[in-house]
């Protein structure tokens, strides 16, 4: 079940709000995110590539969950950090990488505990879109990575939420939905020229854009939606540099 939620008064559209949404399934959406076709063998691939070698670098993960994506880094060399809004995903994280650094932070409030140019690399993997004012969480990770640093994040992609929602593919809005396995979820929809152009207002460029693939791996744990995904992309990866100011 899904709702469209813009204003109907010509104001702004309603906004996310701060409410961490996956504090109330973490543990749920941990096993579900572990082994799943979409974050295990679909998302997490896509970002890990454009991530790179990662070996002796420092690596923020924002808006980390449950920190599936930073004990994967941690095993490749990285020296991660992570945040998350939810206290239980931190409690998770904690659990799953001893001794590394996971604290309860909102992405949309400003990062005063990290220094400029702090980091060689920060992923923001499937988050931006519960973000109201996103330009200003991409300008504070912009900040905190080096000069020669870059942000890779992925998010819905824009032509797949359309088709799924309906309506103006230009209409800016806030999505209501109830995931099947009944998570209710509320963020933002927008169009993929929405996205680039919030992307060069906080400072950076697309450096790379990625249509991701499920690896072959992930064909016996869903195979119907391996299929779909092998001929409709479901989400999109960007790997996105500083540009001159």
């Amino acid at each position: 079940m899904t709702k469209g939620a813009p204003r109907g008064d010509g104001e702004a559209p309603l906004a996310v709000g701060r409410r961490a949404q996956y504090e109330l399934f973490a543990d749920d959406y941990e096993s579900h995110a572990a082994t799943g076709l979409y974050n295990a063998h679909y998302d997490r691939p896509a970002c890990l590539e454009l991530l790179g070698d990662v070996r002796g670098r420092r690596v923020l993960d924002a808006a980390c969950g449950p920190g599936l994506y930073a004990l994967e880094l941690t095993r490749r060399g990285a020296d991660v950090v992570g945040f998350d809004q939810s206290p239980r995903m931190i409690e998770i994280c904690r659990q799953r990488a001893a001794g590394r650094d996971f604290r309860v932070h909102d992405l949309a409030d400003p990062l005063t505990w990290i220094g400029d140019g702090t980091f060689d690399l920060v992923l923001l993997a499937l988050a931006l879109e519960y973000v109201d004012d996103r330009v200003a969480a991409l300008r504070e990770l912009r900040r905190v990575l080096t000069p020669t640093g870059a942000l890779v994040l992925s998010r819905q992609h824009p032509t797949a939420d359309w088709l799924s929602h309906g309506g103006s593919y230009f209409d800016e809005r806030v999505i209501e939905e109830t995931w099947s396995k009944g998570w209710r979820l509320r963020y933002w929809l927008s169009s993929l020229e929405r996205t680039c152009a919030e992307i060069y207002a906080a400072g950076f460029l697309i450096e790379r854009l990625v249509e991701p693939r499920p690896v072959p791996e992930g064909e016996s744990v869903d195979p119907d939606a391996y299929a779909r995904l092998r001929e409709a992309p479901g989400f999109i990866v960007l790997r996105l540099v500083a540009r001159a100011t």
